[in-house]
């Protein structure tokens, strides 16, 4: 794996944890730190990892754009800094791997849009979210699409228009997250979460997930579709004829990826 100045990559077992560690700068997503994670995501995504755990370091998860970025640019600057963050959140979703963010701490604007674009969430009790835009003078017009995706319209109208945080139980009644722990069992929650959601075969999880995204938000009709024809031709890899041969034989399945 690379060298990076502003976060670390790791391998635990089958999985890679991507960690932000730029705590000074309370983990924002600058120029710099949003390239280091789309090429350590990219490198990632290479690699045999089944999983990806996003952490971070320091006191606050990530408190979304750097402020000393934007009041330095321009509308065009701007725009670009906007289309490489929204690569980022679909760079996450396409990736083969399960990607699962653990948040210890405050996600704040495109810090709950980094996590609202995870695959999984598992968040400490100390963690709150918020789309603080709302009450201020830059309204979280681009964090706002993911969150909205989970919670749903009026929920996501108080997030965005009052700017107030929500604590983590709140997130994961509401979708955002799939569930908050106390912040001793983060860890053990997120690696559990995380065996469950990688076990099978890789090859046959990662045409999952990009065939979910793919139909979501679709009408029923074109997701139909799309999931039909997805299913009928994954039919015939090898391993889903292993695990459909297992279970007929009575077997554990060996699969061929």
């Amino acid at each position: 794996m690379a060298a990076y100045e502003y976060l670390t990559v790791a391998a635990r077992g089958k999985s890679a944890w991507v960690t932000l560690n730029h705590p000074e700068r309370r983990n924002a997503l600058s120029w710099s730190m949003l390239r280091e994670l789309h090429k350590s995501l990219t490198e990632v995504a290479d690699s045999s990892a089944t999983g990806i755990v996003l952490a971070a370091n320091g006191p606050v998860f990530c408190s979304g754009h750097d402020f000393a970025d934007v009041l330095a640019a321009d509308t065009d600057d701007i725009r670009g800094l906007l289309e490489l963050c929204t690569g980022l959140m679909q760079l996450i979703h396409s990736v083969p791997q399960i990607v699962v963010a653990r948040v210890h701490a405050p996600a704040l604007a495109a810090g709950c849009q980094l996590v609202a674009s995870c695959d999984l969430a598992v968040a400490g009790e100390s963690a709150g979210f918020a789309l603080p835009g709302g009450k201020g003078g830059w309204f979280c017009h681009t964090p706002a699409v993911p969150v909205a995706r989970s919670i749903g319209r009026k929920r996501l109208m108080e997030m965005a228009l009052t700017g107030d945080v929500i604590d983590a139980r709140t997130a994961a009644d509401w979708g955002l997250i799939n569930r908050a722990v106390p912040d001793g069992e983060l860890d053990a929650a997120v690696e559990e979460l995380l065996a469950r959601a990688t076990r099978g075969s890789p090859a046959s999880k990662a045409l999952g997930k990009q065939a979910l995204y793919a139909q979501l938000d679709r009408p029923e009709s074109d997701a139909y579709e799309i999931a039909g024809e997805v299913m009928a031709v994954s039919s015939q890899s090898p391993a889903a004829r292993e695990g459909i041969a297992s279970f007929l034989d009575k077997r554990a399945p060996v699969w061929p990826d």
